[in-house]
Parts: C-alpha cells; sequence; structure tokens
C-alpha cells in the first residue's frame, strides 16, 4: 500500500467510527444526535470533525454526551485517539483534551 492508500483507508476508517458515535450514542444512552449524523454524511466524518473543533462553541451534543457521563462517544475522543491523530493539526490536538477537561 501506498502512503495515500494507508492515508485515505485511515480517512474511511475514521469516517466509519464518526457514524458509529451517532449508533453508539442511541443505542447505548438514547441521544438521537440527527443534525451530528447529517453533517457527516454531508461533509464526511473527517471534515465534520475538523468544523467542529475549529469553533470555540461548545456544541449541544457533546455537552449532552458529557451531561450523559459518556466522554468517550464524542468527536474529540474519537480524535485523541492514536490511530486518528496524524488527521489533525496541533491546535486541534490540543482543543480536544482541553475541552474534555483533561
Amino acid at each position: 500500500m501506498t502512503e495515500s492508500e494507508v492515508d485515505a483507508a485511515n480517512v474511511e476508517r475514521f469516517d466509519a467510527a464518526m457514524e458509529a458515535i451517532y449508533h453508539n450514542a442511541k443505542r447505548e444512552i438514547g441521544y438521537n444526535a440527527t443534525r451530528f449524523l447529517m453533517m457527516v454524511w454531508e461533509l464526511g466524518g473527517l471534515n465534520a470533525a475538523h468544523h467542529l473543533l475549529a469553533g470555540q462553541r461548545i456544541h449541544d451534543g457533546f455537552a449532552e454526551l458529557l451531561l450523559a457521563g459518556r466522554p468517550d462517544l464524542t468527536v474529540e475522543a474519537l480524535v485523541l485517539e492514536p490511530q486518528f491523530q496524524h488527521l489533525f493539526s496541533e491546535a486541534e490536538l490540543r482543543a480536544a483534551p482541553e475541552r474534555l477537561g483533561r
């Protein structure tokens, strides 16, 4: 596999993991993040993550997941997984743990 094929495969895995956040939150805590899922479908998981991390505003879905005690179901937690960190800028990698209170 070439480097670009590896990156493309990793982006596909990330996109799938972003969609899995929606399904897991719905199944495990009953949180139906329809707007999040639509964003993932429209922008792709990686671009949706970049968009969500770019703003200073904490999104409602993030707050809902934290209130439910499930920070593991956030985009921020997914971004920090070692296999995906190379897809994000240093600023995004600093923002994610700050939002999670780490």
